[in-house]
């Protein structure tokens, strides 16, 4: 079906839409609790911060498992590729431009090693993380070191991301509309733009990884909280 005949492009399912919310929620409360200066936040701390983690790792694997747009072979790009979108500024297909590429990756690192280091810290008065005790003191300073330094680059690429999505809005792409609805309007792309899958096979098959994420996420939450310590 050609663009003239369809005025949307299904680019994002409905697991990779749910990811996006759940995933800037639990960034953002994460933010904000460790933030806050009120050390009973800091249980919620915790559950942003794991499950968050849990999120990442579904995202990691459904970069692989996923629809079209969403996996890593779509849209990571080389830095030659990105360059080249620098000069021209058109993407030829829908989903992450390779600029906004490089941003998701920066991201998810980023939040991936904040995530990672929490779970071997402490904050040496009431809280640390459920594996703090599984490694040597100097491993957990090295851990903390990394843990509050990379504050600094959450909330650098946070606001590059913010300010990108500001940017594409005024040109009129509306990214955030894409990110809730799944859809693009088809006349920003080639006629022969395939569409991303969403049927009931794949949403099953996120459920799955979710139930099993969660599982896990549960057990660290249970593991840090029952013994009156989180990080």
């Amino acid at each position: 079906m050609s663009s003239s005949n369809r005025s949307a492009i299904r680019v994002w399912d409905l697991p990779t839409r749910l990811f996006h919310w759940l995933f800037a929620t639990c960034v953002i409360g994460a933010i904000v609790t460790v933030k806050s200066g009120n050390v009973l936040w800091m249980e919620w701390h915790i559950r942003f911060g794991i499950i968050a983690l849990a999120l990442l790792v579904f995202r990691i694997i459904w970069g692989f498992t996923g629809s079209r747009y969403a996996r890593f072979a779509n849209f990571v790009r080389c830095p030659r590729t990105v360059i080249e979108y620098l000069r021209s500024g058109t993407p030829s297909l829908p989903g992450h431009n390779p600029l906004g590429a490089l941003s998701v990756v920066a991201l998810l690192l980023a939040i991936g090693v904040q995530a990672v280091t929490g779970l071997f810290v402490s904050d040496d008065i009431l809280y640390q993380g459920p594996f703090y005790n599984d490694v040597s003191g100097e491993t957990a300073a090295i851990m903390r070191t990394i843990h509050q330094t990379n504050e600094y680059v959450i909330f650098s690429l946070v606001i590059l991301h913010l300010l990108a999505i500001i940017a594409y809005t005024i040109k009129g792409k509306r990214l955030v509309t894409a990110m809730v609805t799944g859809d693009a309007p088809a006349n920003l792309y080639s006629s022969d733009s395939p569409v991303a899958r969403d049927d009931i096979g794949i949403r099953l098959w996120a459920l799955v990884l979710a139930i099993g994420l969660g599982m896990v996420a549960w057990w660290l939450i249970d593991k840090t909280l029952s013994a009156g310590m989180s990080f």
